[in-house]
């Protein structure tokens, strides 16, 4: 393959195994980054970030593709959330337009099913709107729970677990998949015309995961028996702020994430799940917490 693959987000959680697998795969990957990064076979890094036009005009000349990763998941306030999410998808597509580019990889959130929630899942479905009001070639995606070996917003779960207890949301069911299978449909779609127009709800397979069960999981990474606590959202709330006066600004409990997490049902719609001839999951989500562990302890994130 020699197509060109423009990627927003690329030196995220997601990005990072995603322009990975591209360059695997023989793309040619422009990478969209706002400090300078170390050199990557396969990849030309693009300074930059979506608020920059020229950037955004470098980042898609001569793209066959765009996977656009790049958005928020905690800011200030709405308009904070808009701005990197919605603002900064127009102003990517208003360059992808110009670039003809093929095609258009949207990566949203369930959270946009339920934009009356949070600042965060309203943001996340106005920027499908953008996408879906504009002229291109477009596919959105919308992940669950994200989790693999760089994740960093489960690495407080499995810190709790090596304790011998998780502390969760209240009583639900959620669905995850896992980065790699993620960045696989990612490709796959960029390559894809029979996917123009779909929006796709990608997870593990699995309809039975609750919270407490999916903390009891990644127990079974440390091959040991845990407590999983579901908490009520006044303490998640509490505890929202507490986070906030230790971190600040770098806080990940936010009030607004409480009010999403607290959602009673975080599934994926099985009618939205790409069609089985497109792309499955591989990876085993049990195996895939035990390697997650590995990769923390390697890391020296978990001792």
């Amino acid at each position: 393959m020699s197509a060109t693959l423009a990627v927003t987000g690329a030196t995220g959680f997601v990005g990072r195994v995603a322009i990975a697998m591209a360059a695997a795969q023989g793309w040619s990957v422009r990478a969209l980054a706002r400090k300078a990064q170390e050199p990557q076979d396969g990849v030309t890094w693009v300074d930059g970030a979506l608020d920059q036009p020229t950037s955004l005009t470098e980042l898609v000349a001569g793209a066959d593709a765009v996977i656009h990763l790049a958005g928020a998941t905690r800011a200030a306030n709405r308009a904070a959330f808009a701005e990197a999410n919605m603002i900064g998808t127009a102003a990517l597509i208003d360059v992808a337009l110009t670039a003809r580019v093929s095609r258009f990889i949207h990566i949203s959130s369930l959270s946009a099913r339920e934009p009356q929630l949070s600042d965060y899942g309203w943001s996340k479905a106005e920027s499908e709107r953008v996408v879906r009001n504009s002229d291109l070639r477009w596919s959105i995606v919308r992940p669950p729970a994200i989790f693999g070996p760089g994740d960093t917003d489960h690495l407080e779960l499995f810190k709790m677990a090596q304790r011998g207890f998780v502390l969760g949301p209240p009583q639900g069911t959620l669905s995850v998949v896992h980065v790699a299978d993620l960045a696989r449909l990612l490709l796959k779609l960029a390559g894809d015309e029979s996917s123009v127009g779909a929006v796709y709800e990608p997870d593990d397979g699995r309809d039975d995961w609750t919270h407490a069960s999916f903390a009891r999981a990644i127990g079974a990474a440390f091959s040991r028996d845990i407590t999983a606590f579901c908490l009520p959202k006044p303490a998640l709330k509490l505890a929202a702020i507490g986070d906030r006066l230790v971190r600040g600004s770098k806080a990940r409990l936010t009030a607004d994430r409480v009010n999403y997490f607290c959602h009673p049902d975080w599934r994926v719609d099985p009618a939205k799940r790409p069609p089985p001839e497109l792309w499955q999951p591989s990876v085993d989500t049990r195996l895939g917490l035990k390697t997650t562990l590995a990769a923390y302890r390697e890391a020296k994130w978990i001792r």
